[in-house]
């Protein structure tokens, strides 16, 4: 028996994928973005590789949060265009937050103007933040982020982003928790709109939804044609079509 496991309709249009040129999966009726989207992470299948599984946990309650969907026929949410592996993947790269300056002295309390303030790579302010918040979430609620309603984790993100949680009181005088919030947002909007080849954007959902056409080379027969609708769909980096 050649499969020793049944196999399914995607996991067998994903094989044939692969060995198929671009002009064949148009003929197939699949655009290579809709290629790209089959051959893209399952959320629900993906191991993280930086953070653990209870961080894990977090990033997706809290980014579906910041970014949640909108229904049927509505933009999409972070989860279902992949920001948390997007997240996950940036954080794994030794080079990301290289060029931050960390050797002080440093002032938490600082006006932003000041630049970054904080004695953490992204790495290590994900690894301390989500401890805390953990922490508090526990204390307040009695049980995790990820099982609180959506009040709840709408409310304990209002108080992140307001520091209404004080990280100080939980041990960490050295970040504020709006400084864990804002850069949590930065990365969820980054996942959210970026080219699919980093990871996030699953099938340019996003760009389809906003109408961005992404990286298409050539508008000059559109620079005249004022208040009419670009009726193209995106094309990323790796030349897929939406």
């Amino acid at each position: 028996m050649l499969l020793e496991k049944p196999t399914t309709r995607r996991k067998f249009l994903l094989g044939s994928l692969l060995a198929l040129p671009l002009s064949d999966l148009v003929l197939k009726g699949l655009t290579a973005a809709q290629a790209a989207e089959m051959a893209a992470p399952e959320l629900a299948d993906y191991k993280p590789g930086f953070f653990s599984a209870d961080e894990w946990q977090f990033i997706l309650a809290a980014t579906d949060r910041l970014i949640p969907a909108g229904g049927k026929g509505k933009a999409p949410g972070a989860l279902e265009t992949n920001v948390p592996i997007f997240i996950d993947q940036q954080l794994q790269t030794s080079e990301f937050g290289d060029e931050i300056y960390l050797q002080g002295p440093f002032n938490v309390h600082a006006d932003p103007t000041f630049g970054y303030q904080i004695p953490f790579t992204p790495q290590q302010m994900y690894h301390t933040a989500i401890k805390l918040v953990t922490q508090w979430v526990q204390t307040t609620y009695n049980k995790p982020f990820q099982q609180l309603t959506l009040e709840e984790k709408d409310d304990v993100l209002t108080k992140l982003n307001k520091n209404g949680i004080d990280f100080a009181a939980l041990g960490e005088p050295n970040m504020k928790a709006s400084q864990f919030f804002s850069q949590l947002l930065s990365d969820t909007k980054h996942g959210y709109l970026a080219d699919p080849m980093y990871g996030g954007n699953k099938g340019m959902k996003a760009w389809i939804a906003i109408g961005f056409p992404g990286a298409r080379a050539s508008f000059t027969e559109w620079v005249k044609q004022h208040n009419v609708p670009y009726p193209l769909g995106p094309v990323s980096l790796m030349g897929e079509r939406a």
